[in-house]
């Protein structure tokens, strides 16, 4: 199996809150992580959201995968540079900002599928 891989350096958001939305996608098929995304309310569902269609490109375009058997094998979000900011405060203070930013990552892999038995059913004929 081979896998596919798309980033997002230096997303403005903080690793922390992309990792919500990243534990979430993880190890689901791609139609539905997209579809979880697409109704996620985090700022950072739209930025991975991105990255997910940026690895099935890959896949597309490299390898000839088919779509439809794209599984999100990994997605983290590491930690990027901090830019650093200074607030003015009272009596000649300041207190620091900190703009954290992330890289996002995902590793999409192709899965064979494998047909479905479909389980006997009772029918009264």
């Amino acid at each position: 199996m081979e896998s596919y891989k798309a980033c997002h350096k230096y997303a403005r958001i903080t690793a922390r809150k992309a990792r919500y939305v990243m534990d979430m996608v993880r190890n689901k098929p791609v139609e539905h992580a997209l579809d979880a995304l697409r109704f996620t309310s985090r700022r950072a569902a739209p930025m991975i959201a991105k990255v997910v269609k940026s690895a099935m490109a890959n896949a597309v375009q490299e390898g000839g995968a088919n779509p439809e058997n794209l599984v999100i094998e990994e997605a983290y979000a590491d930690e990027g540079p901090t830019a650093k900011r200074w607030r003015p405060r009272a009596r000649g203070m300041a207190y620091p900002i900190f703009k954290r930013t992330s890289h996002l990552t995902v590793v999409v892999t192709e899965v064979k599928q494998t047909a479905k038995v479909d389980a006997p059913t009772d029918t009264d004929e």
